[in-house]
């Protein structure tokens, strides 16, 4: 049946057609690049990440994002670097040339450094999903390190094991560049606390699944501890090896791992009885990371919100606050201007660890908790109150 209307009708409902029509035409896309491992041994860590960027750019379109006066849809662009840093630098710059995006975000250190080779000079500002010190302390002005540096865990953590369960550690974590960090600056603390270092065997995580022959060369010298880490995956078995080999010691995990993660795949936390590592999100006890598990709860039941989701999330919707403090969505630069700002403004529902801005070197700050298995539970204790004793 045809409906006729009267001029009156017609004319108005052509304007309300034409202003809708305006509207979606007036609003822009502005890209965030990701360049990450999306295959291979660390996959898991890397769609991660991007599940935490995902999230929060659903988040920002839904509620609207206004720069300048201007409408804007928020896009992330992922692409697989197979966590090599050589693909890393040729992703990145496929990003800024090809998709215009005015910030990329890499979650492996080795990858940050190939990109703060030209990220500079190419005016993109870089969100560095990386723990590692030397992200900031090189002086790129157009980078942010989104973790904290990974050094305020090594004392805290280091008193926890010793004092459990012994002085000997054996060095059993991944040979990839960010754990070879991890490794140089934990040998010297342990022995500074007065450990010996009994053995040293890092393995390639992100290429191995078999672990028997180098985690039996470890044990070999009978360790109190054992420092593993890597992705969460690989680092759960090189865990259940140990213990499969009769290890009866305590793990100190490097923060790349998750402690859920791992008990995940070794189905609960019995294996890990006595280990120390970073807290998992799901078990956070702050006000702002409840809310956050919450919402994502509601979007992913059978998945577990971990700190690469949480704080890559945020990441991403301080990026979007940052943004339209600055009034652009194109200078990096001025965006970048803003960051510190930008995580202060956050609602504490999209701040789940809660993060207290940025440092003058472009590194966060954070009241960062660890966390402790005991009896089978995790227990979350502050980093500043086992580092003041």
């Amino acid at each position: 049946m045809r409906i006729k209307m009267k001029p009156a009708q017609l004319a108005a409902a052509v304007a309300v057609a034409l202003a809708f029509g305006g509207s979606a035409m007036a609003q822009e896309v502005v890209k965030i690049g990701y360049s990450g491992p999306l295959s291979g041994g660390a996959a898991l860590y890397g769609k991660n990440v991007l599940m935490g960027m995902e999230m929060a750019a659903d988040e920002v379109n839904a509620k609207g994002l206004e720069v300048g006066g201007k409408k804007y849809k928020l896009e992330i662009v992922p692409l697989d670097d197979k966590y090599n840093p050589s693909e890393t630098a040729i992703n990145v710059q496929r990003l800024i040339q090809q998709y215009k995006t005015p910030a990329v975000l890499v979650p492996h250190s080795g990858g940050v450094f190939a990109v703060q080779a030209f990220n500079e000079k190419a005016k993109t500002l870089l969100l560095a999903y990386t723990s590692l010190a030397q992200v900031t302390e090189r002086g790129n002005k157009m980078s942010v390190r989104v973790p904290p540096d990974f050094n305020i865990y090594i004392q805290p953590f280091i008193k926890t094991e010793m004092s459990k369960f012994g002085k000997n550690v054996a060095i059993a974590g991944a040979d990839h560049d960010y754990a070879k960090a991890w490794t140089a600056a934990f040998k010297p603390a342990w022995e500074a606390a007065g450990g010996k270092v009994v053995a040293e065997n890092p393995m390639s995580y992100n290429k191995a699944t078999d672990f028997y022959s180098g985690v039996s060369k470890v044990l070999q010298d009978k360790p109190d501890v054992l420092f593993i880490g890597g992705p969460s995956e690989p680092t759960a078995l090189v865990a259940k090896q140990a213990r499969d080999l009769g290890f009866k010691g305590g793990f100190l995990v490097m923060d790349q791992a998750k402690l859920d993660e791992m008990a995940k795949v070794l189905g609960g936390y019995s294996l890990l009885e006595g280990s120390v590592g970073v807290l998992p999100l799901a078990v956070d006890p702050r006000p702002s990371a409840k809310a956050f598990v919450a919402n994502f709860n509601k979007i992913h039941a059978d998945r577990i919100p971990t700190s690469e989701i949480g704080l890559n999330y945020s990441a991403v919707h301080a990026t979007a606050a940052a943004m339209k403090l600055a009034g652009t969505v194109t200078d990096a630069a001025a965006i970048r201007a803003q960051m510190d700002k930008a995580f202060k403004s956050l609602a504490p529902e999209n701040n789940p660890q809660a993060i207290e801005g940025v440092d003058a070197k472009g590194g966060t700050v954070a009241d960062v908790l660890m966390g402790v298995v005991e009896g089978g539970k995790i227990k979350d204790v502050k980093l500043r109150d086992v580092a003041g004793k």
